[in-house]
């Protein structure tokens, strides 16, 4: 049997792609094969959730120490981290942002529920366990 030939001599493997280089769209991400700027698969979802922030205390996994988490935050990491940072600043302590939770060291549930509602009065927020 003869091998067929096609784009520049490559074989059945040229046939799969007709378009080999391009520096149209610049640097492309190689699971979307979009252009950088217009990469959607590196890029987390803002959680739809059920619209309503949450804010708890929680010890568990941390040697007793108690840490004021709120869940539920419509929006994106730069925003979580920015209104982590803000909350932290107020309350007069460490903490961080995991997985959309942002954590407060220490007990703040009540000072970190009220600069929530004077913060965002749209968003709903409500106290999370006892």
């Amino acid at each position: 049997m003869k091998p067929t030939k096609t784009l520049s001599g490559l074989g059945a493997l040229g046939a799969l792609s007709g378009l080999v280089y391009s520096t149209d769209a610049g640097r492309t991400c190689p699971d979307c094969r979009q252009a950088k700027a217009d990469c959607r698969c590196g890029r987390p979802v803002i959680p739809k959730g059920d619209g309503v922030v949450r804010v708890s205390r929680e010890t568990k996994g941390r040697a007793g120490k108690g840490v004021t988490l709120v869940k539920g935050v419509p929006l994106d990491a730069d925003g979580l981290t920015a209104l982590g940072k803000e909350l932290k600043t107020a309350c007069g302590s460490g903490g961080t942002v995991k997985d959309g939770v942002i954590e407060v060291q220490g007990d703040h549930c009540e000072r970190v529920l009220e600069l929530l509602k004077k913060k965002e009065p749209k968003w709903q927020v409500k106290r999370a366990g006892g």
